[in-house]
């Protein structure tokens, strides 16, 4: 059997299981891609965010 064949058998033979499909993957990917962003712009970012310089003014303000 080709993965052609397989391929068709398992996903587009039933068009809810098409569907159920591509939705699945719509989900993991939003998922992932917000995933991969956000970690990118942690990066890109570090040190300039609040959650990277609170430290220094809660336990300033903590002091006082």
């Amino acid at each position: 059997m080709s993965l052609s064949t397989t391929l068709y058998n398992t996903f587009f033979r039933r068009n809810s299981i098409f569907v159920g499909s591509i939705f699945a993957g719509a989900f993991v990917f939003g998922i992932g891609f917000d995933s991969g962003v956000t970690a990118f712009y942690d990066r890109w970012n570090k040190g300039k965010q609040w959650k990277d310089i609170r430290h220094k003014y809660v336990e300033a303000a903590e002091e006082e």
